[in-house]
């Protein structure tokens, strides 16, 4: 406990800053004026005082015994219209006299909203004499006056430098009656001759970011002591002003006792203000007695730094407290944190704060918080006081009555950890606030600087007005915390909503008997999911090795280059997500002053739901088998088919919860190729509320494996064996079986099999090695799906390493992995609360991780045998891969046809000289786009099928014998319309244009490059002066996405990367403004290496429809989808050097070939419809600090540019998130989009690719109570087309929707539905609704029901005890009586149905009789308690009685 008993003592430093900054206002109708005018914005000015010339002193030549003397500026601020003095004097350092000249140099800064013409700045020449004491004289030598600014405020007068006259007198004869009605008061002045002052006046911009750190209209000079300003080497830390760091800090349990107590203290009050206003009473009035009372007690609680306020104090109603009340830590959010007891009852009363306050302070010992007590009066309203009828009948006053100072940081910090009591003052002293502070004798006794006595003594002369609250810094309390849910300030709230003025504003008038709601504190976070990824993404245009390369974040290759080994927690250390969903609440609670009665009301947006990202680093799905023996008996029975390898053996099985050896280097000398093969097999459901046990009946599929196109399978059906009993505590996996287009179930080999075929034909040149770390280090998020209702059941993932073959012929593991999803759940609201409408606006939200069931999946890997007859693309990979070099023209144009077949091969052997990979002809179609067409192949297709010589001669034979047949045909064409020719002279234009379009295809070159979504592909072109004079080319690129390197930076880096053994030059380019493209020298005949460089962010977002596949499976096996998606445009650009004449020297025709990219992350988002989706993503900190590199510089970008994604970069060690702003969309509109994160400074590859998927639904807003129903009705409108709908639900036991049913939805017709809410579990909560297609398996609209549901009230309690373990559990009856007087039918409901059985679930009761309702308890296996709700509804389940049922298991 720290206990501050003298506040002087306890902060020197900020009581000397605030009693050396204390400053007089401005006049109160200048301020009005120049609000009036509009001049409410403050503006930063910074004055120069060079030197005063002045002739008319003795110089230090002459005056011998003057050489102490010295001389001193003086600056104030002063208004000419009512001639009035303000702010504060500020004094220049002394300095001495050469010359006749004074030198200064000193620079001032103000900043103030008073621009007006009033506002001057007086400047007086002071001279210091020393005096035998060690003080000095001040005598004045002259002033002078600066006008500041004119009639127009934007444009000071006095900008830039001036030459200010001297005066001579004082700067008191402005106080003068003749001089303020003079125009010009110059005039009436006498001016010193040969005496001026030099200064230089101007705006200071950068004033802008500190205006909070000290008033206005204060000079301040660059080398004053702000608290909260980072100290400048140069001496003047307002030039380029930069403020220190703020952190977050909470403060809670506040209470405040008065003496001799509140009771007391009120009395005494009250009695000396009713007296004073018997004795102001006007005569002739009503004579009645008006008793003032009190309406509120406020405190107001700031941070100050001796100069200002930081920020505008925050203001918070206290409310009454037995003392004996304690807060309790942690909560400071709930409307509990002040328990009373009814045992505290008796106590004295002291005043507490219910909620908690959040602040921002710096560390510096001369900052100080600030508490004032405010207290809020309010009297009758007499008949002289003139008001309307219509005005209230009590008038409401403010007075302070104690204030206290508490400097945190001041040495020694002791109160981490520990309450602080502070004594709190009052009476006329100085105060922060301005105010005038309630005392009287016996409280300025009390008051006194006596030390605090111990707890228990009865000492009450000594006892002290105390405020006591704990302060802690949030940070901290983030980081110690277990719960999911993160309190963050939220920065872009306007003040005036964080501090308001009133706390009335925004609520209906409360009874006396309920005390006043405190205002909340800042915004609350609603989450804080962690997700992980497994491997950055790699450029495959590095030939670095992959084993090698330094990974970002926490990613380290000690697993697979030292020791070789992976184990299943060989990854566990990787990088960390936390997912925080950015604050939209606006507080209900905060108010404004009583006049802002017409301040529009803002809606609460709805916080972003997220669903579960399943990585290894954190929520690991359990990839080890937890099914009994008997359970994996009957899994096995189903008759799954076997993954063998070539000869037909049963490939070798790895078990998941074993450490994997891994040697790379024999991976990566494997020749086979990898036939990759994915069965899932069963899915074994977990009950969980709001859901029967059959749920799901049908799901599928959704993942993406390495750069293939994402998969959607067809739907499976869960099939459960009939002769098998099932057992709640262990239930039977469900195998999975495909479903036909006629619905019925494939009598097939059981469960899904898809095969993806990764070898040297489909692998780019140096992608294997990036391929098998893919295999090593990632985990292949899969979601899974209710293919009835299109619902999200959850998501999974399981590791890739078990795929490695380790040279084998064939491996396979076996996985069974948690389906996990996550559910955010707001804390139980009571019915009878007051504050019931806001509860959904500021109660924390926790998130709940929820296992839906669990996924049997197999993992396999066969090795293919490779292809003999081709040459592996690594074999043939030629060095200087990325250099680009015509070729020589040695041989013109020999005639013949201008067709473009002649254009083309002219081109071609251009074309055949360039440094690229020789490609097979009969594979050039699908070698382009990246992906072979047996890709995903079924088991049963063959692999590698050798070429046909025979086939090949018979195809060069046809395509010989078309070209004659089309050279035939050209010729006869070219008889026939010669004479057209000859008419017509655009014909000769075209002829024209063919001749300029072949000698444009001579000198092109033209190159094939694969490329993939933010990767950047180098190249260098060498571009060769043919000319025997010098010239200087024009570069030209028609596509931004391909652009010339003119950084030498960049291309060292690129080079470096991409390890290019050619010269690099510095300075080679020369940009111009308005140029087409940068320019370079070229002496006669020479070649030098022009750098390009090419990279895309943007590509095709088309994905398709939520659902599942309508596409047949084979026997065994799943093809996937052929179609490349999300994939960037296939272009072709021209880069085009042009010479001094405009003519093009050479071309680089670059041929992009798009490829697929790897995907890292997936996340999933629901947003309400048509409204903006703002998301932080957190980055993962460093692991070790000492390691970070200072060149890592995190950037972002986003594959659409409407979305909003930017980051900021922090200081090392700092946490930096991902920021999003995505557009909204109608319902039922999915948006996907990818987010690059680069951690190198020239954005070479991203070292991760995010795939977000964000949901669009309709919000629906319901408002309830736990069991009971609720109605509400749905709007469905019909499409284009006539469809069969059916309505969903992802909680069946709590929502039932009307018609249940499939309907008929006409077009453009309008169906109304009604839901029919009847939830079990208090708290906020979100669920779902869909209304499906249920002919084409396709979403029509989606509905998010953000459901507030409240506690019921409880009518009586019970308490029994159930005794733990075997038996038949236990009988209780409770006496019901029926309080109508007619005959009524009731139901009986409870919320754990699974632990309380009734005899009869519905009864018929006659009017006033009783009935006796029996209750069954069910055994628990283990001790503890739980509370059971009985409900008792009508037949419209409106609940009539609701008890609690306490079952103490023991």
């Amino acid at each position: 406990m720290v206990k501050i008993e003298d506040i002087p003592s306890m902060a020197d430093d900020w009581k000397q800053v605030f009693e050396r900054n204390r400053m007089v206002p401005p006049h109160s109708q200048t301020v009005r004026l120049a609000v009036e005018s509009r001049f409410t914005q403050s503006h930063g000015f910074q004055l120069t005082l060079n030197r005063v010339t002045a002739t008319h002193l003795p110089s230090q030549e002459k005056a011998v015994g003057e050489q102490s003397v010295t001389y001193q500026l003086r600056a104030t601020l002063f208004d000419r219209n009512h001639q009035h003095f303000f702010g504060k004097t500020w004094k220049s350092s002394p300095q001495t006299i050469k010359n006749n000249k004074i030198t200064f140099n000193e620079v001032l800064y103000v900043h103030t909203s008073l621009t007006l013409p009033s506002t001057l700045l007086v400047l007086e020449l002071v001279s210091l004499s020393p005096r035998p004491d060690c003080s000095h004289q001040a005598l004045g030598r002259g002033f002078t006056v600066l006008e500041l600014f004119t009639n127009r405020p934007d444009t000071p007068a006095a900008d830039g430098e001036r030459r200010l006259n001297l005066h001579h007198g004082s700067p008191r004869a402005l106080l003068h009656p003749l001089i303020k009605d003079a125009v010009d008061y110059h005039n009436m002045l006498k001016i010193i001759e040969g005496a001026h002052l030099a200064c230089v006046l101007k705006k200071h911009p950068a004033l802008d970011s500190v205006l909070h750190l000290f008033p206005e209209n204060v000079l301040v000079s660059g080398e004053e002591n702000i608290p909260g300003l980072v100290a400048s080497p140069t001496g003047d830390a307002l030039l380029k002003p930069q403020t220190l760091k703020t952190l977050p800090f909470t403060l809670n349990r506040l209470t405040i006792s008065l003496q001799p107590s509140l009771e007391k203290f009120e009395s005494q009050l009250l009695q000396l203000i009713n007296a004073d206003c018997q004795n102001t009473i006007q005569p002739g009035s009503d004579g009645a007695i008006r008793t003032v009372v009190i309406q509120e007690r406020r405190l107001h609680v700031g941070v100050h730094n001796g100069w200002c306020f930081l920020e505008k104090p925050q203001v918070v109603v206290l409310e009454t407290f037995p003392s004996g009340v304690r807060g309790r830590a942690g909560s400071p959010s709930k409307q509990s944190a002040l328990r009373k007891d009814s045992s505290t009852s008796s106590l004295p009363q002291i005043l507490g704060l219910r909620s908690s306050l959040e602040l921002r302070l710096t560390n510096h010992q001369a900052l100080a918080i600030i508490f004032q007590l405010e207290y809020v009066f309010s009297t009758p309203i007499g008949r002289e006081t003139m008001l309307s009828a219509t005005s209230t009948s009590r008038a409401a006053f403010l007075h302070s009555l104690r204030w206290g100072i508490w400097c945190p940081f001041q040495e020694p910090a002791e109160w981490k950890g520990e309450e602080i009591q502070l004594v709190l003052q009052g009476g006329a002293k100085p105060n922060p606030h301005g105010a005038m502070v309630y005392s009287t004798e016996v409280s300025a006794k009390a008051q006194s600087p006596a030390p605090i006595s111990a707890p228990g003594t009865a000492q009450v002369s000594e006892a002290k007005d105390m405020i006591k609250f704990w302060l802690s810094s949030s940070l901290e309390r983030k980081a110690s915390s277990p719960k999911p849910s993160l309190r963050i300030k939220q920065e872009d709230v306007p003040r005036q909503r964080r501090s308001p003025s009133s706390p009335s504003q925004g609520r209906k008038r409360i009874p006396p008997a309920s005390p006043p709601e405190s205002p909340q504190g800042p915004g609350l976070s609603l989450s804080q999911l962690a997700a992980t990824s497994r491997y950055p993404t790699i450029s495959h245009s590095s030939s670095a090795l992959p084993w090698q390369q330094s990974f970002p974040s926490l990613l380290h290759p000690s697993p697979l280059a030292s020791a070789h080994q992976l184990s299943h927690v060989a990854c566990s250390a990787v990088s960390n997500f936390a997912h925080l969903e950015m604050d939209l609440q606006q507080r209900g609670g905060d108010s404004a002053s009583l006049h802002d009665e017409g301040d529009q009301l803002q809606e609460l947006p709805f916080t972003p739901v997220h669903a579960p990202v399943i990585t290894l680093g954190m929520n690991v799905p359990s990839s080890c088998s937890v099914s009994s023996r008997s359970s994996l008996a009957y899994l096995f029975s189903a008759g799954f088919p076997d993954i063998v390898d070539t000869s037909g053996q049963v490939a070798d099985v790895l078990d998941p919860t074993e450490p994997l050896p891994f040697d790379p280097n024999r991976e990566e000398n494997d020749l086979q190729g990898n036939l990759l093969v994915f069965q899932f097999l069963a899915f074994t459901r977990i009950a969980a509320p709001g859901v029967g046990p059959d749920w799901p009946e049908n799901i599928y599929f959704t993942f993406q494996f390495y750069r293939f196109p994402p998969v959607t399978s067809q739907r499976l059906k869960l099939l459960t064996g009939d002769k098998v009993q099932h057992k709640a505590s262990n239930p039977l996996p469900c195998v999975l079986a495909s479903i036909n287009k006629d619905g019925t179930v494939n009598t097939g080999s059981p469960g899904l099999q898809l095969q993806f075929r990764v070898d040297d034909s489909f692998l780019k040149p140096g992608e294997k090695r990036w391929f098998l770390r893919y295999l090593a280090l990632h985990a292949m998020h899969i979601d899974i799906w209710d293919s009835d209702s299109l619902l999200l059941i959850g998501s999974t993932a399981i590791e890739l390493k078990y795929m490695l073959r380790q040279c084998k012929s064939a491996v396979q593991a076996l996985h069974e992995v948690e389906v996990l999803t996550t559910d955010y759940v707001g804390e139980d609201t009571l019915l009878t609360n007051p504050d019931l409408g806001r509860h959904s606006a500021s109660s924390p939200m926790t998130v709940h991780t929820i296992v839906r069931g669990r996924l049997h999946i197999r993992t396999g890997n066969i090795g293919c045998p490779a292809d003999s007859g081709r040459k592996r693309p690594a074999d043939v990979m030629q060095s200087l891969l990325h250099i680009i070099t015509p070729c020589e023209v040695t041989s013109g144009f020999r005639g013949g046809s201008l067709s473009s077949r002649n254009i083309l091969q002219l081109n071609a052997r251009n074309t055949a000289q360039a440094d690229r990979l020789p490609i097979n002809e009969d594979r050039v179609p699908l070698f382009r786009r990246g992906i072979r067409a047996d890709g995903v192949v079924p088991k049963e297709n063959s692999l590698n099928k050798p070429d046909d010589s025979d086939r090949k001669l018979n195809c060069m034979a046809a395509v010989r014998e078309r070209e004659a047949s089309e050279d035939a045909k050209t010729a006869k064409v070219a008889a026939q319309s010669k004479k057209a020719q000859l008419a017509n002279p655009s014909e000769a234009k075209s002829k024209a244009e063919s001749i300029a379009n072949m000698l444009s295809q001579a000198i092109t070159t033209q190159h094939l490059l694969y490329a993939s979504l933010g990767s950047a592909e180098y190249m260098e072109f060498v571009l060769k002066n043919p000319f025997n004079v010098p010239q200087t080319v024009t570069i030209h690129s028609d596509d931004p996405e391909l652009s010339v390197i003119t950084n030498t930076e960049e291309w060292r880096y690129f080079k470096a990367l991409t390890r290019t053994p050619t010269p690099l030059e510095e300075n080679m380019f020369h940009s111009e403004q308005g140029a087409p493209g940068p320019r370079v020298y070229l002496r006669p005949k020479e070649s030098l290496h022009v750098p390009l460089k090419y990279q895309s962010f943007l590509c095709d977002h088309t994905m398709a429809l939520q659902g599942p596949s309508l596409k047949a499976t084979a026997r065994g096996s799943q093809v996937a989808k052929k179609n490349l998606s999300n994939i960037i445009a296939a272009k072709t650009i021209k880069v085009t050097f042009k010479a001094e004449d405009g003519k093009p020297m050479a071309i680089c025709q670059v041929n992009v070939e798009p490829t697929p990219h790897v995907v890292d992350q997936t996340f999933r988002l629901y947003h309400p419809e048509l409204c903006f989706l703002k998301k932080a993503i957190r980055l993962p900190v460093w692991h070790d600090p000492a390691a970070i590199n200072p060149d890592t510089h995190v950037s972002v970008r986003c594959s659409d540019p409407n979305i909003i994604c930017q980051t900021r970069m922090l200081a090392p060690g700092e946490p930096q998130d991902v920021y999003l702003k995505v557009p909204g969309s109608p319902s039922p509109h999915i948006k996907m989009f990818f987010v690059m994160v680069f951690t190198d400074k020239w954005m070479a590859a991203p070292s991760q690719i995010w795939q977000i998927y964000v949901h669009f639904l309709e919000r629906v807003d319901v408002s309830c109570v736990t069991g009971q129903r609720s109605c509400q009705s749905l709007v469905l409108r019909g499409t284009q087309a006539i469809r069969k709908v059916k309505c969903f639900s992802s909680h069946p036991g709590e929502i039932e929707v009307d018609p249940a049913g499939v309907f008929v939805l006409p077009p453009a017709a309008v169906q109304e539905l009604q839901l029919k809410v009847q939830p079990w579990q208090a708290g906020s909560r979100f669920l779902y609704v869909n209304a499906v297609d249920v002919e084409q398996q396709r979403l029509v609209t989606a509905w998010l029901l953000c459901l507030n549901v409240h506690r019921p009230v409880l009518s009586k309690a019970f308490e029994v005890c159930v005794p733990v373990g075997g038996g038949r559990g236990s009988s209780r009856k409770i006496t019901y009586t029926n309080p109508y007087t007619s005959s009524r039918t009731f139901l009986l409901r409870s919320d754990h149905p699974d632990l309380l059985q009734f005899k009869e679930d519905k009864f018929q009761i006659g009017g006033g009789e009783s009935y006796t309702i029996g209750l069954r308890f069910a055994t628990s296996q283990s001790p503890g308690s739980v509370d059971i709700l009985v409900y008792v509804n009508n037949l419209e389940e409106k609940t009539e009685e609701t008890f609690c049922v306490k079952v103490n298991y023991s």
